[in-house]
């Protein structure tokens, strides 16, 4: 899995001002993070608003990606559900031709155990007919996946590895102490993305490569090329818009930055509502 290390990005779902998906933004998106030089993209993330997107549109954005992508780097796709048995379902429905892992977040809202976590990831990685990076993100799901946790599926033969956004550096570091040295350590903190390459990290799903995915991913290869005075001057770059992205709810910072870079529009779907006035002016101005 070695083509996942660097610069994965949680594409954003472009939409119409009248809230249909956006084919032709779609399209625009897979260039603009091409052009930048990415490692990788991953399709159906929360980032790409999945909560709010229909299962016809799931599809032809997959469909388009994997067409217009036409192999020139890997595609990762996310599948996950609080209900354990939907998401296996989807795992089986899902065309997954082409696509080179599944992204599956941790079951949200119904917080489970520990040993529930650990539960239903096994049952997907036993019925998941391509590899599976576990998503820890407890900010979203409203409950974290220890460390232990992380490492007690790390010996799943079908679990490659974790995007870890759980912020807490202590954790992060407890699951690079142990991990078996296939297990891929992926960033889910744009902001960490070069202290924990520092400790072992091999890259980051990024938000912000959206919108920068050339200087992101020079940041993401510099830290893995050894060159950290070099990551570190792309990273403090980012330090000020960074907290924008978040302000207002994502994904509705960083499309606000690529409609003003004309990528896409700034639209987004309730209940999430567009980037304010006073928001998108801030933006444009680190812009």
């Amino acid at each position: 899995m070695n083509n996942l290390h660097g610069t994965g990005v949680a594409l954003v779902t472009p939409f119409t001002p009248d809230f249909q998906v956006d084919y032709a933004g779609w399209r625009r998106l897979l260039d603009h993070t091409l052009q930048g030089g990415v490692e990788y993209l991953v399709i159906n993330g929360t980032t790409g608003e999945s909560p709010t997107t229909t299962t016809s549109e799931k599809a032809e954005l997959l469909r388009i990606a994997k067409e217009h992508v036409a192999g020139r780097v890997p595609l990762v796709y996310g599948i996950g559900s609080n209900d354990t048995a939907a998401a296996e379902a989807l795992l089986h429905s899902t065309d997954l031709e082409g696509i080179t892992a599944i992204l599956s977040a941790s079951p949200a809202y119904n917080k489970p155990s520990q040993a529930g976590i650990v539960a239903h990831y096994q049952r997907l990685a036993d019925a998941a007919p391509r590899p599976l990076l576990l998503y820890n993100v407890p900010g979203r799901t409203g409950s974290n996946m220890s460390a232990d946790t992380t490492l007690r599926l790390a010996e799943h033969p079908n679990i490659i590895g974790i995007k870890e956004a759980s912020g807490n550096v202590e954790q992060c570091l407890a699951i690079l102490a142990k991990k078996p040295a296939d297990f891929l350590f992926l960033s889910g903190d744009d902001m960490l993305t070069v202290p924990l390459i520092a400790c072992g990290a091999v890259g980051i799903i990024t938000v912000l490569g959206n919108a920068f995915p050339q200087k992101f991913s020079d940041m993401t290869r510099a830290a893995l090329a050894g060159d950290f005075t070099r990551a570190q001057q792309l990273l403090f770059g980012f330090v000020s818009l960074n907290p924008l992205m978040y302000e207002e709810g994502n994904p509705v910072g960083v499309k606000a930055a690529l409609a003003l870079q004309n990528v896409c529009g700034s639209e987004v779907r309730l209940p999430l509502v567009a980037a304010s006035e006073g928001l998108t002016a801030r933006i444009k101005a680190l812009l």
